[in-house]
């Protein structure tokens, strides 16, 4: 399933996050969380990834 720090079943295009897999669109985490903003969300864009960590630490 990892291979090379990336998690194959996990694409990202992030690259912004601490747990982006670099030269890849992967994460390099084993599972990520996934939630919402939104009170009863209805598209994408109402979820978010709550595993989400800035690379830069802000």
């Amino acid at each position: 399933m990892k291979s090379n720090g990336k998690n194959d079943c996990i694409e990202c295009t992030i690259n912004n996050c601490a747990y982006h897999a670099g030269d890849v669109d992967y994460c390099t985490l084993e599972t990520i969380k996934i939630g919402t903003h939104e009170p009863n969300p209805t598209t994408k864009e109402c979820t978010d990834c709550e595993s989400f960590a800035n690379k830069s630490g802000c």
